[in-house]
């Protein structure tokens, strides 16, 4: 396959070449047909064909070095042409030198000058039409087939807008006959783009989609939030709009071109209305650069998220820890895939695992440590809060004792909105964790940061995968109350801010993450079952089962008595905790420890209200 992939790549690279060369002589002859309308003096014949020689000798290398042998025929573009124009003139001004000290024509006596010029722009220009040209038969074709396609408007007329009309134009496969338009800024209201009008605002797609009989939208605005996102899709539904196409973000593609290839389908994460996140890349990429990275939980959603992102700031060493050997073997090699000059070492270990937690720090001496590992699912840790202290409290304790012994430079400790005011034994450790590191940070030179945040999008075992798990078994769709409300956050929004809570951090502080406005679960449900194309209660049933151990119906990010103080980033803050009492949480949690060793799980519950005083079990 790649033998008959080179094959083609010289081919077409020959046949540039061959095609040029006959250009520049037939442009060379032209030029001087064109000087002495069409009655050239015998005395210039000898002295064509050296000037033709010379220009294929000086443009064809030149046009190689720029790229020219070397670009996509269908999608040539505006750089190709820029590139045309350099090469043309630098072989020319060559060819210009060669003529001037030439015996020919020492200091171009009796040459005809203009003759260069003619030649420069007739080079330019057939060289460039047959770069063109396939790019102009796809167009024409392209658009000629309407009968069959779908009648599509697009939502965005700035580049990314521009660039999939282009996409659909010069392909024979595209599915999508464009209209036109749609747009907010004021400039663009009434003009044309390649042909195809800017037909009203957002607003008015409802109006649009009816007028011109469309069948189908693309939402190409991948460079805004997703509230204007939401309104789109909003609109394009009420005008009875199933097919619905959105362009991803610029970050997630490559070289930010953007093609009807690209196009996904719209999820969840495009409705909830959360606004695109505002990073200092120099300040993360300094606190990650060139240093040994460990990443606990690496096989679960966060941690893996957290291991793509990191990877990306090029630490010198990514550590890669947890007891799912699946999952980290399966995260080990797609980094290895994605970013193949990083070093990773995938560490198979228990975080309870007190000694082997010693010799992986002895061994790695790791100087970051992002702390994601930890038991999550509210209810069964009601049902086994021995496990989840051991876990979720003694198990941070060894790595924060570790990270100490090894003089890590931070260790960032991965919480939760249900640490505040908790009535889980899930939020009460993870709580206990968080008081764990404010501890360490007071004694220690190693700094404890603590980042909280709610519910990620699509991780295992939250609601998302559930709901559409339910969906396709046919329903129904199980809610637990109707009034039932939840923070969510993309899983790459939310490891980049752990990230910047992390590099800015200076020891002690609990970060708040910005989580927007919570969403209904209701209404998440019901919105889900229309992404898959249904009616909800109509199609697909939703029923309600009541509220399950240690849940509530809306999670805190914040109690009352702590407040916020803002950061330099808009969508971190910082909770004002009171100070901890290390003398009482260490005989507490000598206490704990005991009773979770005995299983003892009722008087785990009572302990962990004297640590937590407003922890409320129920």
């Amino acid at each position: 396959m790649f033998n008959l992939f080179k094959k083609t790549a010289v081919t077409k690279t020959a046949f540039f070449v061959l095609a040029d060369a006959i250009l520049i002589t037939a442009a060379i002859l032209l030029a001087f047909l064109i000087r002495f309308d069409a009655g050239i003096p015998a005395q210039y014949f000898p002295f064509i064909l050296r000037m033709v020689a010379l220009a294929i000798i000086f443009t064809i290398p030149i046009f190689y070095f720029q790229g020219l042998y070397s670009f996509s025929w269908s999608y040539v573009s505006t750089d190709e042409a820029v590139s045309l124009f350099k090469a043309t003139v630098i072989s020319f001004i060559f060819l210009s030198i060669a003529i001037f000290i030439s015996n020919y024509f020492p200091h171009f006596v009796n040459f005809p000058r203009s003759t260069l010029f003619i030649s420069y722009l007739l080079v330019f220009v057939f060289c460039g039409s047959l770069r063109l040209a396939k790019r102009i038969y796809l167009h024409i074709t392209g658009f000629s087939r309407r009968e069959k396609k779908e009648r599509t408007l697009i939502v965005g007329a700035g580049d990314a807008g521009e660039q999939i009309l282009r996409s659909i134009g010069s392909s024979n496969v595209s599915p999508y006959y464009p209209i036109g338009f749609v747009d907010d800024n004021p400039i663009k209201q009434g003009v044309n783009i390649h042909g195809y009008k800017v037909l009203g605002r957002i607003s008015d797609i409802p109006k649009v989609i009816a007028d011109y009989q469309i069948k189908g939208v693309i939402i190409a605005l991948p460079s805004v939030g997703n509230a204007i996102i939401k309104k789109a899709i909003e609109s394009a539904r009420k005008a009875g709009i199933e097919k619905i196409k959105i362009a991803p973000a610029l970050s997630e593609i490559i070289g930010g071109k953007v093609s009807f290839k690209n196009l996904k389908d719209v999820d969840v994460a495009d409705l909830l209305g959360r606004e695109e996140v505002s990073l200092d890349t120099d300040q993360i990429e300094s606190f990650i650069k060139g240093k040994i990275v460990l990443i606990t939980g690496a096989a679960g959603s966060i941690g893996s998220e957290l291991s793509r992102q990191a990877a990306k700031f090029k630490p010198s060493l990514l550590l890669l820890l947890d007891q799912d050997e699946t999952g980290i073997f399966n995260i080990s090699k797609e980094l290895e895939r994605t970013f193949s000059g990083l070093k990773i070492e995938p560490v198979i270990a228990d975080i309870r695992d007190k000694e082997k937690i010693k010799e992986v720090f002895k061994k790695f001496q790791p100087k970051i440590i992002f702390h994601a590992a930890a038991y999550k699912h509210v209810p069964l840790m009601e049902q086994n809060p021995d496990e989840a202290v051991k876990n979720n409290i003694f198990g941070t304790q060894n790595l924060a004792k570790a990270a100490v012994d090894g003089s890590a430079e931070k260790f960032i400790f991965i919480s939760t909105d249900k640490a505040v005011n908790p009535t889980s034994v899930m939020g009460a450790t993870k709580r206990v964790g968080e008081m764990i590191c404010q501890a360490f940070s007071q004694k220690n030179l190693t700094k404890f940061i603590s980042v909280r945040f709610g519910n990620v999008l699509d991780s295992r075992g939250s609601v998302i995968p559930i709901f559409r798990e339910q969906i396709k078994r046919g329903g129904p769709v199980e809610v637990t109350h109707k009034d039932m409300k939840r923070y969510f956050m993309l899983t790459s929004e939310a490891c980049l801010l752990v990230m910047q809570a992390g590099a800015m951090g200076e020891g002690g502080e609990v970060f708040v993450l910005d989580m927007g406005k919570p969403v209904k679960i209701w209404d998440l449900a019901k919105e889900m079952i229309r992404l898959s194309g249904f009616e909800p209660d109509k199609d697909i049933a939703v029923v309600f089962t009541g509220t399950r151990p240690g849940e509530k119906l809306f999670e805190e990010i914040l109690t009352a008595e702590e407040g916020t103080v803002a950061t330099q980033n808009h969508k971190i803050f910082m909770a004002k905790l009171s100070g901890i009492n290390l003398e009482n949480l260490e005989k507490n949690l000598g206490n704990i420890k005991n009773l979770a060793e005995n299983s003892e799980k009722a008087e785990i519950k009572r302990v962990l209200k004297e640590i937590i005083p407003n922890y409320g079990s129920n």
